[in-house]
């Protein structure tokens, strides 16, 4: 855009270099002047100044905010996508949107921390951009969804929006555009990743999906089920209502944790307490069954049959599966952030305490609501315009996620490729993450660069193999992540090396 360039010029009379930064003496006050710069109808930036993230992202960038769109909507309230660009001083010619994270509401730091290991998108010389997606409030306020507007920036249009523009301004403030753009995002930001290939396949050369938050309503359904199977099973408090915490106790978590070690912990070649060859854990609660009441070290029969429905996933009355079986992984059972309930308040509110649950008027009622099926991404697998531009996707879930079965995003990623034929295969990877939560955290290798390989995959044609990945306790320790169905075997020696693993073919097919 040459015109908005020989804006810059005039601005801050000096003159800018070609694909770089403003000298060093110029710095400040080119930033400065990035406010004066039209940048399109309806588009402000409030704020331009010289900043250097603390910590691994101490780099020296310009730090753009500001918001598009700014209006009066539902209610009298100020909508408009707020978002912020860094413009590192030693910009390497790429272009990052992050994304973002459970209703959104709030512009983070413009780092690009998803995948990156412990170096993010911006300490690597990349313009980041993030945003709110359309509107301010807190991860979990769904009060917007009242305005139109709102509520359509929210689903899928603020990605278009602020992809664009940050292209736009990283070209401006270097005086070239961006050689490749990419997008990186966990949760809701795996979900805006997945809308990006498949509404705008135009966007972005390279995309990192993570856990997407892509069947939102399917999987709340899931585990509403599974708290009604146990609320069937579990006794009365005392005001006659079910008390999980009497049935799911910490002896209970322990024994079916030690139960899925015992069945599945061995089969990658070593027994550490991590699941590797996730696709051949066929757990079985019944083996722990006891033939009268349950006791320290065995369940009731009517705990594993609650357990064993609930994790198989609900289904319609026509016998058509509503969502994906859920994982059977070390979290699952932890009293943080596990699967399965404790009775304690969540982030939607009191635990459900309900032993009914009409299946078929939940789903109906998810099928029709709009929001709902405007967010998800569940159903479009033709990438065939991505594909032909040769964008290139990397996909990971952690197998404990508590949020969204990584089965799920399996299953469409299996879709994908029926969809798409052999080249699926050749633009695409995905990596189970064993013992991970939601997006991070767990007993889990959880620290990992995917961002460093899919720029090589897109701009070398180097495919990804194993990513190294790393955790800091109980012990520093590496391990590969295998692309699924692969996974990490033992191959001998020190057991906290990556080097001492091998990436293997299951050794049998995931019982369905």
């Amino acid at each position: 855009m040459p015109g908005i360039a020989m804006r810059a010029l005039l601005l801050t009379g000096s003159a800018l270099l070609i694909g770089a930064a403003p000298p060093a003496k110029d710095r400040e006050q080119t930033c400065a002047a990035m406010t004066q710069h039209d940048f399109g109808k309806g588009v402000e930036i409030v704020s331009a100044e010289r900043a250097s993230e603390a910590g691994p992202v101490a780099t020296p960038h310009c730090r753009l905010e500001g918001i598009v769109n700014r209006r009066k909507g539902a209610g009298g309230i100020e909508y408009g996508i707020r978002f912020a660009i860094a413009l590192p001083d030693d910009w390497n010619g790429r272009f990052l949107l992050q994304g973002g994270g459970g209703l959104n509401g709030t512009v983070h730091a413009p780092v690009g921390p998803v995948a990156s290991g412990t170096r993010p998108a911006l300490a690597r010389g990349f313009a980041v951009l993030s945003h709110d997606s359309g509107h301010k409030g807190t991860v979990w306020d769904m009060t917007f969804m009242s305005d139109q507007r709102a509520a359509l920036d929210f689903a899928e249009a603020s990605v278009r929006i602020v992809a664009l523009l940050g292209k736009q301004v990283t070209q401006s403030y270097y005086g070239s555009a961006p050689h490749h753009s990419y997008m990186t995002g966990c949760s809701t930001g795996g979900r805006e990743g997945m809308l990006a290939s498949q509404r705008y396949p135009e966007l972005f050369d390279g995309i990192i999906v993570g856990a997407p938050a892509m069947r939102a309503g399917d999987s709340n359904l899931a585990g509403d089920y599974t708290k009604v199977l146990l609320n069937q099973v579990a006794p009365r408090g005392e005001d006659g209502m079910p008390d999980v915490t009497g049935l799911l106790t910490p002896q209970v978590r322990q024994t079916l944790l030690t139960g899925l070690l015992a069945q599945c912990d061995g089969l990658d070649g070593l027994k550490d307490g991590m699941i590797e060859n996730v696709g051949a854990c066929d757990f079985q609660p019944r083996k722990l069954q006891c033939e009268g009441e349950g006791r320290e070290g065995c369940l009731s029969p009517a705990l594993v049959g609650a357990l064993e429905k609930g994790f198989a996933g609900p289904f319609d009355s026509a016998g058509y599966a509503l969502y994906a079986p859920v994982a059977w992984d070390t979290g699952v059972m932890a009293m943080e952030g596990g699967y399965l309930p404790t009775g304690a308040p969540g982030p939607f509110g009191p635990p459900l305490k309900a032993s009914e649950i009409d299946l078929d008027a939940r789903i109906n009622a998810l099928r029709a609501d709009a929001a709902g099926r405007l967010t998800d991404t569940n159903y479009w697998t033709n990438l065939n315009t991505y594909l032909d531009r040769g964008g290139k996707m990397i996909f990971f879930h952690g197998v404990s996620d508590f949020f969204f079965s990584p089965w799920a995003t399996w299953d469409w990623y299996e879709r994908a490729g029926k969809t798409n034929g052999a080249r699926w295969g050749e633009a695409s990877r995905f990596y189970m993450v064993p013992g991970m939560m939601h997006c991070r955290g767990g007993d889990a290798f959880d620290s990992f660069d995917m961002l460093g390989p899919l720029v090589e995959w897109v701009e070398q044609g180097k495919a990804p193999e194993a990513i190294t990945a790393e955790r800091s306790a109980p012990k520093p320790a590496t391990r590969p992540l295998c692309p699924f169905p692969a996974y990490a075997r033992y191959k001998g020696g020190d057991a906290h090396k990556a080097a001492n693993f091998v990436c293997a073919a299951p050794d049998q097919a995931r019982a369905e």
